[in-house]
């Protein structure tokens, strides 16, 4: 660029004039952005909210109402049953705010895991390219920022060619200048990117540029993003990678025992967790850490009254019903694979020394890069951000640590100092027990009326019943019939349980000494069912029955997301569908940009036909085999070999679509 006096003199006169101040604010200064939307900049206020009642209480998975909390606050035993120390949570204004900042702000220090051991920006996709990339949408918003490679780049053995435009899923909604979920650190002088529950739980509506609070984001592309970073190696655990079954490499560490050996080769378990990750559809992430590679569509965040949570229902007790355990987990298990070490040895048959090397022997970050020699676990002693808490994110260890519970899987509990126990994860819960999808509700009361009988011909009442749309049951996998990894990923884990204990809500962190416990309650989901979403007794595991509250903004369908049809997919020929695009047909549709149309899918998962070229579709793809996702099972038919017409067909979709969180006809 021609250098110009007049345009370049002045800005190199006021940088030399605030340098000193600049040199200040990067070295020295600890920022973080951006910071949670203004609620205007939201579609949330076009939604009727659920009948969650300001001034109710939460007892340790109990709901008080707050009629019956207010009888209660007159007298002294009624004060210490709702006491603090008692475990229950007031639902307030106050606790909801906070749960709405902690959405979108709050990472438990995952930024460090991120940027400094993973290299999620070090990689061909870095933060220059992703600033660029949205700099270049000129304020106008988008459901998948796309960023240009400017080399060829080669990961988990496919090649991406120079000039490539990569789809990351990532949502940015109008006038913002960094992606939906993503937050950016400035500390003493390093730029870090962390990630918040918002990355996958919201999307941007692409009509207004607006938020979609609690809406899945369906294309985000968490495999590849993961795959482009420079040590995914460290995901292994959410893979189906074993890294003791590679060959040694050269790096030497120290064992427990102080014995000499060699960790697994890095190039080759990199490769190997690249192709895995690659095989992620978009919208998918795998949060179980049981060493197979089986993703789940992230899930919709309408969660009032849809307990258990989670594919399996394994979030079943404690706050919410459930809630506050699923949202411990995200934090706790899922943005930190250092958190797994202590229990490495249990749940996989990895040795703690050897589960830390494999992680951190190629770190991004040279400062927390495993020298030669050293043994793993002391090293980390050294470089961990968080001492005294296990694992690199700002967490609390829970009564019985190593070991987990029913109650907190891993016995970690995300927490950030200064605040007490589980008042962000409750915050979370109350806040996300208020979302509702936008309205899909129809004026024409009649035909609301006749689509809402299909649904109770076709018996979809069964299991999806009352005014959430869900019987609260888990159902066995043999029953069900959907693809069978997922629902027993867990049965490890249940025999490193132990009773489940919390600390009191007005628990101070740091944790002080010798803190008071308090047991939690598991009566409040049936037994058969707690031991189903982890496999015990029914070795094939069981999936929960989920709402159907927001179906319009959650395709594709099924707990693997196999259930998906692009907008072109079908056509009518007289009284029938048929399939116009076969290209169409699958979930491989996302790993080339088209996000599933809801309505399409949703005819995918009512008709047999159509359903049989979807898994063959999805069979056809070596990337979802690798991935555990075929949209097979749920064989509840809604065609004509059932006895109902295609207008019948019709109207049963548009009646699913149409479900808010105030249907205008319950059946």
């Amino acid at each position: 660029m021609r250098f110009r006096p007049g345009v370049w003199l002045p800005l190199v006169l006021a940088v030399l004039l605030v340098g000193d101040s600049l040199v200040y604010v990067f070295f020295f200064s600890n920022l973080a952005f951006p910071d949670a939307p203004e609620t205007s900049r939201t579609l949330t206020s076009t939604s009727k909210a659920t009948p969650q009642e300001i001034g109710a209480f939460d007892l340790l998975g109990r709901t008080v109402s707050k009629a019956e909390a207010q009888r209660l606050l007159q007298t002294e035993d009624g004060r210490r049953q709702l006491a603090l120390e008692n475990g229950a949570i007031e639902i307030s204004r106050d606790l909801i705010a906070l749960g709405r900042r902690a959405f979108y702000e709050e990472t438990y220090g995952n930024e460090v895991f991120l940027t400094d051991v993973v290299g999620v920006v070090d990689g061909p996709i870095n933060l220059w390219k992703l600033a660029k990339s949205v700099m270049a949408l000129g304020g106008k918003p988008t459901t998948n920022l796309q960023v240009r490679l400017d080399r060829d780049v080669t990961i988990g053995e496919q090649t991406f060619r120079r000039g490539t435009w990569i789809n990351t899923g990532l949502d940015v909604p109008r006038g913002a200048f960094v992606p939906l979920g993503m937050r950016i650190f400035l500390q003493h002088g390093r730029l870090r990117v962390g990630m918040t529950c918002a990355a996958c739980h919201a999307t941007v509506d692409p009509d207004t540029g607006a938020i979609i609070e609690g809406a899945p984001n369906a294309d985000v592309n968490a495999g590849l993003l993961l795959a482009f970073a420079t040590n995914s190696a460290a995901f292994f655990r959410q893979t189906g990678v074993n890294p003791t079954r590679f060959p040694a490499g050269d790096h030497i560490y120290l064992k427990a025992d102080g014995q000499v050996a060699r960790l697994p080769d890095p190039q080759a378990v990199e490769d190997a967790v690249d192709a895995a990750l690659l095989a992620w559809p978009p919208g998918n992430f795998d949060s179980t850490g049981d060493l197979e590679n089986n993703p789940t569509q992230i899930p919709n965040s309408y969660t009032f009254g849809a307990w258990p949570y989670g594919w399996s229902g394994f979030a079943s007790t404690g706050w919410f019903h459930g809630l506050t355990t699923l949202n411990a987990n995200v934090h706790g298990t899922n943005s930190d694979m250092t958190t797994g070490a202590d229990s490495s040895e249990e749940l996989l048959g990895i040795d703690k020394e050897t589960y830390l090397g494999v992680i951190l022997q190629r770190s991004a970050n040279g400062d927390f890069r495993l020298p030669e020699g050293e043994q793993p676990s002391l090293f980390f002693k050294r470089v961990d951000p968080t001492p005294g808490v296990p694992g690199l994110n700002s967490a609390v260890a829970m009564p019985g640590y190593p070991k987990g519970s029913i109650f907190i899987l891993d016995g970690l509990m995300p927490n950030t100092p200064g605040l007490p126990v589980a008042a962000q994860l409750n915050g979370l819960s109350a806040w996300q027990n208020t979302l509702a999808p936008p309205p899909g509700r129809s004026e024409d009361k009649e035909a609301v009326r006749r689509r809402a009988k299909v649904f109770s011909k076709a018996g979809c009442s069964g299991c999806h019943s009352g005014p959430r749309f869900t019987n609260n049951r888990i159902l066995p996998q043999p029953e069900i019939g959907t693809q069978p990894s997922r629902a027993k990923a867990l049965a490890a884990f249940w025999w490193t349980f132990v009773p489940p204990k919390t600390y009191p809500a007005d628990t101070p962190v740091p944790l002080p000494p010798d803190p008071k416990m308090l047991p939690v309650p598991t009566e409040i989901t049936p037994k058969e069912d707690q031991r189903l979403a982890y496999a015990q007794d029914n070795p094939a595991g069981g999936y929960k029955v989920p709402t159907f509250i927001g179906l319009k903004v959650s395709a594709p369908y099924l707990h693997d997301g196999g259930v998906a049809a692009g907008p072109e997919a079908f056509r009518r020929e007289g009284g029938r569908t048929v399939i116009s695009k076969p290209d169409q047909l699958g979930t491989s549709i996302l790993f080339r940009g088209i996000v599933p149309d809801p309505s399409n899918s949703l005819r995918v998962l009512l008709d047999r036909g159509l359903r049989a070229a979807v898994i063959a579709a999805n069979r056809a793809d070596s990337r979802l085999q690798k991935a555990n996702v075929d949209g097979s099972g749920h064989a509840f038919w809604v065609d004509e070999e059932a006895g109902f017409s295609l207008q019948d067909q019709d109207d049963l979709i548009a009646f699913l679509l149409s479900l808010d969180d105030e249907p205008a006809v319950l059946p």
